[in-house]
């Protein structure tokens, strides 16, 4: 597990007892998406490597001009892997962005606006380290089928998991047994068909450079979890990346499709992001104070402050898109009350029950996989730095009682602040509150994140009809 090569010249030693043909190049666009361009191993030079390799910047979107399109991939030797799924050897190396007319990082590159929080973190005094665990949930479909058109929009999916199925003819049969809405926790087969499947998802992770805890069937039918362990916040960042590759990858070759979409059925649960953090100085974790609530130093309780202050803006990069806030609805375990509370899964975050000091942590369970990992993770921890820095925010809690009982009034009645309900709402308050972005997220980042947003998922979002307002209105 972890590296598999730690400098240039293991690179090369790598390479070559593994017979590479192909050196495939990764980067990460503002959205989270992976893109690659793949050179033959007899192309590739140390000098490349510690130089960097031009591509046109100006096909990603949101990202440069065409009259200054040329960009340098800086690549991160340290992070090769072997692609298990290529039909020939094949290494994987992230990169980072370099702009050349500006002789620096990219500011528009999310890898390295993670790495500048982790500078900017260092350089405030507050700690040396920052680990980062994410849990990402996925759904595997069998089928899935979509139409946006002018006249007509829709979305089918289909799992034989589903409840919908019971009637089903199938060719060998219908064997009936199915999690059925919200039932999906912890059963065993026949009745969690996907236990074959994410054993080789975590085998294949395994062997990609992650370390697998754990995997099991979630809340949801069809919907799938594995345990990966935490990292420092590039690492974990990068995890992520491979993760749904290895993901999105075993589950086409198996003859499915697998998704990270927070909402794609109505009525059951969605998929989740779950962020555990901590902050460690001098190899002491900053977060523990035994004795107090949940074993949580007041630094951490500054640190989620901030987190909850400047949740909308945060928001805007944990929970990327509009379907993010159809699972942030009272009633599906996606928590959208912001307070803090010990071992309740119903609160914003969660303080792990019977941590001591290796691993006491906060868990924010309101981001999902919509996220560009690099830009939530530094937004979180932005936030949180932001906290400690004003020496903490007012904020509501601990709450140990059941929040997803909770009625809108009463929520309003305990003058319990809450997450943004739409992507709208985030954007927004991107726009009006950034400036504890502003040490490492530029003004022209800023920007043209919000107006992407914007062109590309607020307004087409709000311009749809939708099925249920053909229902509700079509007669009116």
């Amino acid at each position: 597990m972890g590296k598999f090569v730690n400098n240039t010249d293991e690179f090369f030693k790598y390479c070559e007892e593994n017979e590479v043909e192909f050196v495939d190049f990764r980067f990460t666009d503002i959205k989270g998406a992976w893109h690659h361009i793949s050179y033959r191993m007899s192309a590739v030079t140390a000098e490349q490597l510690d130089g960097g390799l031009p591509f046109d910047g100006s096909s990603i979107e949101a990202w440069q001009p065409i009259n200054k399109s040329d960009m340098l991939l800086k690549p991160d030797v340290e992070t090769a892997f072997l692609d298990p799924f290529t039909a020939d050897s094949t290494i994987i190396v992230i990169c980072d962005v370099y702009d050349i007319y500006k002789g620096q990082m990219y500011e528009k590159c999310p890898r390295s606006i993670a790495k500048k929080s982790l500078e900017y973190l260092e350089d405030a005094n507050i700690g040396d380290v920052a680990y980062f665990g994410p849990e990402n949930e996925f759904f595997i479909f069998d089928n899935v089928e979509f139409r946006d058109e002018i006249n007509s929009a829709y979305y089918k999916v289909d799992t034989e998991e589903g409840g919908w199925n019971h009637d089903t003819k199938y060719e060998q049969g219908n064997m009936g047994h199915r999690p059925g809405t919200k039932g999906g926790y912890f059963p065993v087969m026949p009745t969690d068909s996907m236990v074959d499947l994410r054993a080789e998802m975590m085998l294949l992770l395994e062997e990609v450079g992650l370390e697998v805890m754990l995997g099991h069937h979630e809340v949801a039918q069809g919907q799938g979890e594995i345990g990966i362990k935490f990292g420092t916040l590039i690492e974990a960042a990068d995890n992520v990346q491979k993760y749904k590759y290895v993901v999105k990858m075993v589950a086409h070759l198996n003859g499915k499709t697998a998704t990270f979409m927070p909402k794609p059925l109505y009525g059951d649960n969605g998929n989740g992001m779950h962020v555990h953090q901590s902050i460690w100085k001098d190899g002491k974790n900053l977060f523990y104070k035994q004795g107090e609530y949940g074993n949580l130093s007041k630094t951490a309780l500054d640190y989620l402050s901030g987190i909850f202050k400047h949740s909308a803006a945060v928001a805007a990069f944990t929970n990327a898109t509009t379907n993010s806030y159809k699972r942030l609805l009272p009633g599906f375990e996606a928590p959208s009350i912001l307070t803090y509370s010990s071992q309740n899964r119903s609160a914003a975050c969660r303080i792990p029950y019977g941590a001591g000091e290796m691993a006491t942590r906060i868990e924010t369970r309101f981001p999902d996989s919509t996220a560009c990992p690099y830009l939530g993770f530094a937004a979180l921890m932005m936030a949180g730095i932001d906290g400690i820095k004003k020496g903490g925010y007012d904020m509501v809690g601990p709450m140990d009682e059941d929040l997803f009982e909770l009625s809108l009034d009463e929520i309003r009645e305990k003058k319990i602040p809450q997450m943004p309900h739409t992507l709208r709402e985030a954007v927004e308050g991107l726009i009006a509150d950034n400036d504890f972005l502003k040490p490492v997220f530029t003004q022209e980042f800023i920007d043209t994140y919000q107006h992407y947003q914007f062109e590309t998922q607020i307004w087409p979002d709000e311009g749809r009809p939708t099925a249920f307002e053909y229902i509700t209105t079509y007669s009116c």
